[in-house]
């Protein structure tokens, strides 16, 4: 089997998030291998593959939470490692595959907490800071929940407050890792409706993780096809989601048809 061809966007200008030669790991076991990446400015970028391929790894180190082996990921064209965590935290925005939060906390505190990287020694509670906290209630449908303690939530209300978490920081780049774990479908399609709309109206940068590749397919502007560490594919959806490409990054065999809402592709197994 050929390897397939491999789709590199057009690009005017050095991207803000890159990896370059970037191998990550943890003790001695390599699971991001030699990778280079461009996230493309102002799109919606979904890196799919399968279990263990290296996709919550990369995320990690992209954000700055897992030192490289080798290799490095620039920000703004300077090695992220050498930028303090908060200046950071002010242009890149992470929703982490397990996020945790202190006993007690309620909803409230919790998506205030998305404004801490906007406080500076003197700066107190702002209306804007209060606006930006309303708005991701808002988006996510949780300011019903805004006085319940974060430990009495259903998984899927619970994912739900930690992404307007991360809305209410409104940095220009957004990664969330898997996102839609504990969602249902419905919430699952709302909340990739809801970044699409996000990146359109304000041309917010956003990464996401995503085990399902019919919804990527439809929800992303571009696809990242992991395996073993590495990037397998990467391009517009249409031009990357092949048959082979699928049967080689998941090892499943399949037919990829349109969408017949969407018209972007649909992997349908093959076989009974």
């Amino acid at each position: 089997m050929t390897q397939p061809e491999i789709t590199q966007p057009e690009t005017t200008q050095a991207p803000r998030l890159a990896a370059r030669e970037l191998s990550l790991g943890y003790e001695d076991r390599v699971v991001v291998d030699r990778l280079d990446l461009d996230v493309l400015d102002g799109r919606v970028t979904a890196i799919v593959g399968a279990n263990a391929c290296g996709k919550s790894t990369l995320m990690r180190g992209l954000a700055r939470l897992l030192r490289p082996s080798a290799g490095e990921v620039l920000l703004d064209g300077t090695p992220i490692l050498d930028r303090g965590s908060r200046e950071v935290a002010r242009i890149l925005g992470l929703l982490p595959q397990t996020p945790v939060a202190p006993d007690g906390i309620t909803v409230g505190d919790l998506v205030s907490r998305g404004r801490h990287p906007h406080q500076g020694w003197f700066r107190h509670w702002s209306a804007r800071d209060e606006e930006a906290v309303a708005e991701a209630l808002l988006a996510t449908d949780t300011g019903a929940l805004v006085d319940r303690p974060l430990r009495e939530l259903s998984g899927g209300q619970r994912q739900r407050v930690w992404i307007a978490m991360a809305l209410a920081q409104q940095t220009d780049l957004l990664l969330l890792d898997e996102p839609t774990t504990y969602l249902d479908i419905s919430h699952q399609v709302d909340l990739l409706r809801l970044l699409r709309t996000l990146n359109r109206e304000t041309g917010r940068t956003i990464v996401t993780v995503l085990h399902d590749l019919n919804l990527a397919c439809r929800y992303s502007d571009h696809l990242v096809v992991m395996a073993d560490g590495r990037i397998l594919a990467e391009g517009p959806p249409a031009e990357v989601v092949t048959a082979e490409v699928v049967e080689k990054a998941f090892g499943l065999p399949c037919v990829v048809v349109p969408d017949p809402v969407a018209g972007t592709p649909m992997v349908v197994p093959a076989g009974d």
